[in-house]
């Protein structure tokens, strides 16, 4: 079932049933990415960092723990509930839009990972997002973005899969239409028929370049792994930015 008038984000990531699909996202592979980039970025111990779309918190408890003071902010209410447990005097977690300014807050840096942007229905929203970043971060502030590498993803997309989790079965079905790439989920639970459609723009090196630079950001680097070996459009599995406010 889909809750009508919300975008499709807000809707499916609320749901009981994501978190289910999406339950053995590695989270050791998470906390190495994060102590990996740590060692790389110029960010001290005690900084003020946000982890946007943080989801339930995987990466902001490492964020934590390497020393920083951090805010996990995500759309949905679900995962914050969730994310609420781990909080101590240097992490916290609010329901936020990406989209807004938080109120009298500013970040040394701010985290997007695991493909959290390029979910909205115009290039113009994606701005903003960004614009609001830049107001977020002090002068010289430090932004990373961990993209999928649209161009290897749209190469090698699995058109039709199934995935049994807890005695769901999700019949996962994909295409890409030149500039979005959905992933369209149904399955049967609790007696009735679900279905949901995951929309997220193919945006490439150049999109967020332009996005980035429109917003007074320039890119620092950019790696192809989470391993931070340098990007390959060709055959990169991950699209991974640094940039600072200029």
């Amino acid at each position: 079932m889909k809750m009508e008038g919300k975008e499709w984000f807000a809707d499916w990531f609320d749901t009981t049933y994501y978190h289910t699909l999406y339950k053995n996202r590695d989270v050791s592979e998470a906390k190495l990415f994060i102590q990996r980039l740590i060692e790389y970025l110029p960010l001290k111990k005690n900084d003020c960092v946000l982890d946007l779309a943080c989801g339930k918190g995987r990466h902001a408890v490492t964020l934590s723990e390497c020393g920083f003071n951090v805010l996990g902010v995500d759309l949905s209410a679900n995962s914050i509930s969730e994310a609420k447990q781990f909080e101590n005097d240097s992490l916290q977690f609010a329901v936020h839009d990406m989209r807004e300014v938080i109120p009298n807050e500013q970040f040394d840096g701010v985290f997007n990972l695991f493909t959290s942007f390029g979910y909205f229905d115009s290039i113009d929203e994606n701005q903003k997002a960004v614009d609001s970043i830049a107001k977020m971060l002090k002068p010289k502030g430090i932004l990373v973005i961990d993209f999928m590498n649209a161009h290897q993803v749209v190469e090698n997309l699995v058109e039709s899969e199934t995935k049994l989790v807890d005695g769901i079965t999700f019949n996962i079905e994909r295409n890409f239409d030149g500039k979005h790439i959905f992933k369209r989920i149904s399955f049967n639970a609790d007696g009735q028929s679900h279905s949901f459609t995951e929309r997220v723009q193919a945006l490439t090196l150049e999109d967020f370049f332009s996005l980035l630079d429109a917003a007074s950001f320039k890119i620092l680097d950019s790696f192809g792994n989470f391993d931070l070996k340098p990007f390959e459009e060709m055959t990169s599995d991950r699209l991974i930015i640094i940039a600072q406010l200029k």
